[in-house]
This record gives C-alpha cells, sequence and structure tokens, in this order.
C-alpha cells in the first residue's frame, strides 16, 4: 500500500518535491545546452552537424545526467505507488548517483574554466549539470539510503560503464574529426587528449587510473552511507525486493 504524498513525512515530500524539480532541471539544461550548441555548430558551419550531436552525447557529463534524470524520474513515480522497485534498482541508483558526484568532482577540480567542445557553454545549464544536479543525487542518497539493499560488490557493476566509456573515447578519439579545432581527432575532455600530455598515451592513462579510482572510491563511499544508516526497524522511502509490505514514501 503506498503513502498518499499528502500524508508523507517532510523529509519524504522534500525528497518527491525535489526529484521532481530536480529531473525537469536536467532535462531542460541538456536541451538548452543542445540547442545553444546547435546554433553555435550551425553558425561555424560545421560539415556534419550529426557527428557533432555525436560527440555531444559522448560526454560523460551527458551521459550520467541522463541517466540521473530517468532514475529521479522512476523514483517519483515510486512515490506516487507505481511501480515498486528492489535491489536491481538500488543498484542502478547507486550506479546514477556515483557518476553525478565524480562528474562534479572531476568537472569541478579539473575541467571549470576551460571551455569544452560542445560548441559554446550555456551558463545556467552547465551549473545544473556539473554542480545541483551532482549536489542533489548527494542529498537524495544520505536522506534516502537507509533501505538500499547495495554492498561492496556491487563496485564491480558500478565499474562497467565508466570502463565501457573510456574504452569508446580512447579508441573513438584518434579518428573523430574535431570540426571546431580543424583536427583529425577528437575528445571530450582534455585530459584524455593524448597530445595535451607531455608523455602522450601515459599521462592519458595515469588520468584514467585516477578517474577509475574516483569512481570506486565514490561507489565504495555511498554503499558505506547506505550500510551506516541500515538500522532495525528503519523506514525505507522505497522498498527493495522481498519487502512489498513497507509503504512507499
Amino acid at each position: 500500500m503506498s503513502t498518499s504524498p499528502t500524508t508523507a513525512s517532510p523529509v519524504r515530500r522534500f525528497l518527491l518535491v525535489g526529484r521532481a524539480v530536480m529531473a525537469l532541471a536536467i532535462l531542460a539544461a541538456v536541451i538548452g545546452q543542445l540547442i545553444t550548441s546547435v546554433n553555435v555548430w550551425t553558425a561555424r558551419g560545421d560539415e556534419s552537424i550529426p557527428l557533432d550531436v555525436l560527440n555531444f552525447f559522448s560526454f560523460f557529463t551527458i551521459e550520467s545526467n541522463l541517466l540521473a534524470m530517468v532514475v529521479l524520474g522512476v523514483l517519483v513515480s515510486a512515490q506516487l505507488g507505481r511501480p515498486r522497485i528492489g535491489r536491481r534498482f538500488d543498484v542502478l541508483l547507486l550506479c546514477a548517483t556515483t557518476f553525478m558526484i565524480v562528474t562534479g568532482i572531476v568537472y569541478n577540480t579539473l575541467l571549470r574554466g576551460i571551455e569544452l567542445p560542445q560548441g559554446s557553454t550555456l551558463g545556467w545549464s552547465n551549473e545544473i549539470l556539473h554542480l545541483i544536479a551532482p549536489l542533489w543525487m548527494l542529498i537524495d542518497w544520505v536522506l534516502s539510503s537507509g533501505k538500499r539493499q547495495v554492498r561492496f560488490a556491487d563496485l564491480g557493476i558500478v565499474a562497467i560503464f565508466p570502463v565501457v566509456w573510456l574504452a569508446y573515447t580512447l579508441l573513438r578519439g584518434p579518428f573523430t574529426l574535431d570540426q571546431s579545432r580543424g583536427r583529425d581527432w577528437w575528445y571530450p575532455y582534455p585530459f584524455l587528449d593524448p597530445s595535451t600530455h607531455a608523455n602522450g598515451y601515459a599521462g592519458v592513462a595515469i588520468m584514467c587510473v585516477i578517474v577509475a579510482a574516483t569512481v570506486l572510491l565514490g561507489a565504495a563511499a555511498m554503499v558505506a552511507i547506505a550500510r551506516a544508516r541500515r538500522r532495525p526497524g528503519a523506514t525505507a522511502v522505497e522498498p527493495s525486493a522481498g519487502e512489498a509490505s513497507t509503504p512507499i514514501a
């Protein structure tokens, strides 16, 4: 039986509203940046706008934010009564939260102030995607992780997408045209571009290890938070598998 939003606790109401607002904010931010970028690419006279669009959606930031938007939408639906979510979704939420936190850390420590090759940076969109949304995902996890069925063994699952993304980016980069700079290679982030490192691919490898370690440490911290908040008699915001009698708020 679902808990009505009108009878839910203040924390649950806060989460419901915050999740809905943040999902819509992410959608608006991605669309706003894409429209801005398309206008720049068109004015610049790029030969292949579809290639620019593919590059746009090859940013880890965009992909992690879209995943976060989807899981937030599912959480809103769950709080309103459908669907019931279980452990598999908890692991997906762990992935989305970790990716967003890593996005925020990497951008704000390494990339803030650097013009990325998406055309032109839209200020408010940039802040939502790289700061506000990552902070929300962290807050959401801290407030709602008491009954998340996640384990340290799930770190291997969290690592799958970043590893695949890095492989895709590094294999594709040397063969992708950078239309903004007229170069025969394109990388979404400078720290993955061998031409920006004195030691070439060795420098890229070091950065990949740092990013991978950040992902694993971030995921481990999220699991540790969930385990610390998991206590006998705690009420979950959404039930996990096997807890159908627990109300969804």
